[in-house]
């Protein structure tokens, strides 16, 4: 109860911040940078750990660049997930752009129901909020459930405020069904690391033995669906374009573990074009593939 009681406490707080303007939210970003990266040193050892095995081949004072900038980046992206919270449609719609709309229409015109790959990379809280923009048809959100209901409902209802309808991950397959007959534009998240007794495919993701959902295959070979990757590039601070890239058209047609090599190696370069968007302090490589009883491996 006392626990809940402080949750309460934190997202009202988190709305009240979000109400702030955006420049002096970016002067919060600057301390809280130089906090989290000189004082505090907020998981330095990870990302240093991250950086040195997935770019061995780049020198010490390269890796070192790539820390800063993603330690610069994340104080600005804690900042502007916070605003996200009260953001306007207006205000979303000048800071987020699709460069490429008229691909939805394209696909569902052909009667193509969309599914998307997307990445822990750039913003993608406030793309969840653009998303909302994109079509009258049915938008699907997956997400992972966090410790904290009550952080759990606040994080959904602000991505979810504009249209999309908001999918625990353990009810996605479910609910895919339950659309079966409409077209449905659906997103999720494919760089999730899989719990231990899931993690039974790996592959070599920046130079690692990697575990990796195969939940875009899954779920678009049993629909059908076009499968795409949500692609965020940041234009300047604060302002984003983001990019439906194609990448199977007739999942059915696939072999096994086509589509996931093409999110995954997709995923990959773009990472690797501008590493310091991505969620280098996340611990991404934690499962290895001694730790599973029969991992099946694919390049």
């Amino acid at each position: 109860m006392i626990k809940r009681g402080f949750s309460y406490l934190g997202v009202s707080f988190l709305y009240l911040l979000s109400l702030l303007p955006f420049w002096f939210l970016y002067l919060v970003s600057d301390l809280l940078f130089v906090i989290l990266y000189y004082l505090v040193g907020y998981r330095r050892n990870v990302v240093q750990e991250n950086l040195r095995n997935s770019f061995p081949e780049k020198s010490e004072q390269e890796r070192k660049t790539i820390e800063k900038k993603y330690f610069k980046y994340m104080a600005d992206l804690m900042m502007e997930t916070i605003k996200s919270v009260s953001m306007s449609k207006k205000e979303v719609k000048r800071r987020m752009v699709c460069t490429n709309p008229e691909l939805v229409e394209h696909y569902f015109k052909q009667n193509k129901s969309i599914l998307a790959a997307a990445g822990h990379y750039g913003n993608w809280e406030m793309a969840c909020l653009d998303f909302g923009f994109l079509t009258d048809k049915t938008k699907l959100i997956v997400y992972k459930p966090q410790s904290s209901e009550v952080f759990t409902d606040f994080i959904n209802k602000t991505r979810s405020r504009f249209g999309a309808i908001m999918i625990s991950m353990r009810q996605t397959l479910r609910k895919m069904i339950e659309y079966k007959n409409e077209l449905t534009f659906t997103v999720l998240a494919a760089d999730q690391t899989p719990a231990r007794n899931e993690a039974l495919y790996f592959t070599t993701f920046l130079n690692q033995p990697t575990a990796v959902f195969i939940g875009v295959e899954k779920l678009s070979t049993i629909r059908d669906c076009v499968v795409i990757f949500y692609r965020i590039d940041l234009v300047k601070r604060g302002h984003y374009t983001y990019t439906l890239v194609p990448l199977i058209e007739n999942p059915k047609e696939t072999k096994p573990f086509e589509i996931t090599k093409a999110q995954i190696g997709y995923l990959e370069t773009l990472i690797k074009e501008r590493p310091e968007y991505w969620l280098w302090s996340h611990r991404r490589w934690k499962i290895k593939p001694g730790d599973v009883a029969k991992p099946v491996f694919f390049d």
